[in-house]
C-alpha cells in the first residue's frame, strides 16, 4: 500500500513539473506549431514581423511570463498588469478565452524602429472576438523587440452606492407542505412579432417575445419548420440570441438560424415560446448611453454601457433589434462584451448589421442581458 501511494505521489509531482516546464520554457516545435517561426528562439528575431509573430506564438501557448520578459517596455508595467490586459478581470469572457489565431500587418519600418498591426482572434464558449493592437518594435543589437500597448483599466474609487431595486423571490411547495396541490404556474409570455427571411445561409426566423405577466420569467423560443407535405424540416431554439430572464412587461428579441434550408421549402412555421418562473431582481442596472445607428459602410449600432450597480458584471450581452419604417423587425444581432463591466465605468459596444440590410433600417432598440457569477439576469 505504501509503495503504491509513493508511486502515485511521484507520478503526480512529475506531471506538475513537466507541465510547469512546458509553460515556462516552451520548446521550438511547440512555438512553431502555435504560429511562431521555426526554431522558436526569441534571440533570433531578426525582423519586426518575426518578433511580433514570436510574441503571438507565446500568447497562443499561454506562456505569459515568457511573453512579458520579451517585451521592450516591460519596465512600464508589472507582469500581473500584462496578464490582466490579456485575460481581463472579474471572470469575464477573456478570463477563459484562448488565442485562436493572429495576423501581423507591417505598416512602417526604418532602420531602428517599426510600426505593425496585430489582429488577434480569441475563442470563447460563446464564439470568437477580435482584439487589434498597434505595436511598436525597436531594434536592439541584432534583434527586434516589441513594445506592448497596455490598455489601462479604470480603477473604481471606494464609494457607497445606494441600492433601491425591485426583487422577486420564488418559494416552491415542499414535500411536507399542504397549502396547495400545485406549484405556481409558469408566467404568461407571448410572441408579439415573428418574421422569417431568406438569407444566403438559409432561413432565419426573428421576432420579439413579451413577458405579459406580473412575475419574472426565464424564457426560450423554439421554431419548427414544416414542409408542404407536413413533415418537419428542422427544429431549432434561439440558444443565446435572446435575453432569457424577463422582468414583468419586458420584451426581448430573438433570432433562430436554419442553415442550408431555403424559405421556398417551408410552408409553415410552428413557434413554441417557453417560460419558467424564476427569482429575479432589477439589479444590476446597465445604462445604455450615446446610442446611435450608423448606416454607412460597416453599418452597426454603437454606444456605451455603464454599470450603475455596486458590483462587477462578469459578462454583458448586447442585443439589438432593427426595424424598418413600418416598425417590422428587419434584423436581430448581438455582441458579447469580452471584459467585465466595472461599476460606473463606461465600455464601448458595437453590434454590426449585414450591409445589404443597412438601408432598410429606420430605427433600433438595444437591451443588455447580464451574467453575474452565481446568477443570471
Amino acid at each position: 500500500m505504501k509503495r503504491g501511494m509513493s508511486l502515485a505521489i511521484f507520478i503526480f509531482a512529475a506531471t506538475i513539473l513537466v507541465v510547469a516546464a512546458g509553460t515556462i520554457w516552451p520548446n521550438a516545435s511547440a512555438i512553431s506549431y502555435a504560429g511562431g517561426r521555426k526554431g522558436g528562439a526569441l534571440g533570433s528575431t531578426s525582423t519586426p514581423q518575426s518578433a511580433v509573430e514570436e510574441l503571438g506564438a507565446l500568447l497562443k501557448l499561454r506562456a505569459t511570463a515568457k511573453a512579458y520578459e520579451s517585451l521592450a517596455n516591460k519596465a512600464e508595467f508589472a507582469e500581473p498588469e500584462f496578464e490582466r490586459d490579456l485575460a481581463g478581470s472579474g471572470l469575464s469572457l477573456r478570463t477563459y478565452a484562448t488565442l485562436d489565431s493572429f495576423e501581423v500587418q507591417p505598416l512602417h519600418q526604418s532602420d531602428s524602429d517599426a510600426e505593425l498591426l496585430m489582429k488577434m482572434r480569441w475563442s470563447s464558449v460563446v464564439g470568437t472576438f477580435d482584439d487589434t493592437r498597434d505595436l511598436h518594435a525597436i531594434k536592439s543589437g541584432d534583434r527586434w523587440v516589441v513594445q506592448w500597448p497596455l490598455k489601462h483599466q479604470a480603477r473604481v474609487p471606494p464609494q457607497v452606492i445606494p441600492v433601491n431595486y425591485l426583487r422577486w423571490d420564488v418559494i416552491n411547495r415542499g414535500p411536507g407542505d399542504d397549502w396547495g396541490t400545485q406549484d405556481v404556474e409558469a408566467p404568461h409570455v407571448r410572441i408579439v412579432d415573428m418574421h422569417p427571411v431568406n438569407r444566403a445561409e438559409g432561413v432565419v426566423v426573428m421576432g420579439e417575445l413579451l413577458n405579459e405577466d406580473v412575475m419574472p420569467a426565464f424564457v426560450s423560443v423554439r421554431a419548427t419548420l414544416v414542409s408542404k407535405d407536413g413533415s418537419v424540416l428542422d427544429s431549432e431554439g434561439a440558444f443565446d440570441m435572446i435575453s432569457q430572464t424577463l422582468l414583468p412587461k419586458q420584451v426581448t428579441p430573438f433570432i433562430i438560424h436554419f442553415p442550408g434550408i431555403p424559405l421556398s421549402k417551408v410552408t409553415s412555421i410552428r413557434m413554441d415560446p417557453l417560460s419558467v418562473l424564476v427569482s429575479a431582481s432589477a439589479d444590476p442596472v446597465v445604462e445604455i448611453e450615446n446610442q446611435q445607428y450608423n448606416s454607412g459602410h460597416g453599418a452597426a449600432a454603437t454606444g456605451q454601457l455603464t454599470n450603475q450597480s455596486g458590483h462587477a458584471v462578469n459578462v454583458a450581452h448586447v442585443l439589438s433589434t432593427f426595424y424598418d419604417k413600418n416598425g417590422q423587425v428587419v434584423w436581430v444581432a448581438g455582441q458579447y462584451v469580452d471584459r467585465a463591466l466595472q461599476p460606473q465605468t463606461p465600455v464601448d459596444f458595437r453590434v454590426p448589421v449585414p450591409q445589404d440590410l443597412a438601408d432598410k433600417i429606420s430605427a433600433e432598440r438595444t437591451i443588455v442581458a447580464t451574467y453575474i457569477q452565481g446568477n443570471i439576469q
